[in-house]
């Protein structure tokens, strides 16, 4: 019973197959529009200074985009073992980066953090794909629930009701507008150059809350709405990948590629 066990711990993966995760996790276009709305919202949150102690955020955030793609990935499409892996290396890196600050990353940062990656998967294959059903909403957040026991987080919602009412909350009290917010704009300007920053812009308004967009004073209606069926015409054609290098900056060529996993 016991070696059975250890069988299926090794095999089982820690995201099943076939799991809606794995589709939203698995298209670089959904990742996209996952990390655009993302970076609106790290940049207001009020702990937005943690990310800010290294210096590796201003200094290359599409940088920081993909490596933290890469840890996501290798949650979602490793098995359990290995999934626990990445979380705890991730553990490992925040308690490395708070006793270099020699204060404590708060419980609601994290959960922030969590909630985000939960609102954001969910928002942006609906924007891209299809409305997600109940069942596959509460699958979207088992998963990121899972790494956040994982993480030895408290205070987790103990359901998708519940994460809701939290999520809601974190928006109205954790969220302001800083300096911070204005300098990682100027950062995203100057790594992505005028074009770009303005179609992240108007991805943003596509996916972000209302409340998000009240606070960087976004209009609510993105001029990209008219061009989703376009865009999504072209992914049939297979012409979505020299548009995602049309996006984003050709020194990223490589990590552009590797976005895309599912067919």
């Amino acid at each position: 019973m016991f070696v059975a066990y250890i069988r299926w711990w090794v095999m089982a993966f820690f995201v099943k197959n076939g799991s809606v995760v794995r589709q939203i996790w698995g298209k670089g276009d959904t990742i996209l529009f996952i990390f655009a709305g993302a970076s609106a919202e790290f940049a207001l949150n009020k702990a937005v200074d943690w990310l800010y102690f290294t210096g590796r955020l201003p200094a290359d955030p599409l940088g920081r985009l993909f490596s933290t793609v890469a840890y996501a990935r290798r949650i979602v499409f490793a098995p359990i073992a290995e999934a626990h892996e990445a979380i705890d290396a991730m553990n490992h890196i925040h308690a490395a980066l708070e006793a270099s600050r020699g204060k404590a990353i708060p419980d609601w940062a994290y959960r922030d953090v969590l909630f985000m990656l939960i609102d954001y998967s969910i928002r942006s294959f609906e924007v891209l794909e299809r409305k997600l059903t109940a069942a596959e909403k509460e699958e979207v957040f088992d998963v990121f629930l899972r790494v956040g026991i994982r993480m030895q987080l408290k205070g987790l919602p103990a359901n998708f009701q519940q994460w809701q009412f939290m999520r809601n909350e974190h928006l109205q009290h954790d969220l302001a507008a800083s300096h911070f917010t204005t300098d990682l704009y100027r950062q995203y300007r100057r790594h992505l150059g005028p074009i770009r920053y303005y179609l992240l812009l108007q991805t943003q308004i596509l996916i972000a809350p209302q409340r998000v967009k009240h606070l960087l004073k976004f209009r609510n209606t993105s001029l990209l709405t008219p061009l989703l069926a376009l865009y999504k015409i072209s992914r049939k054609m297979s012409m979505d990948k020299l548009l995602k290098l049309l996006i984003l900056p050709p020194a990223y060529k490589r990590q552009i590629n590797d976005l895309d996993v599912v067919p």
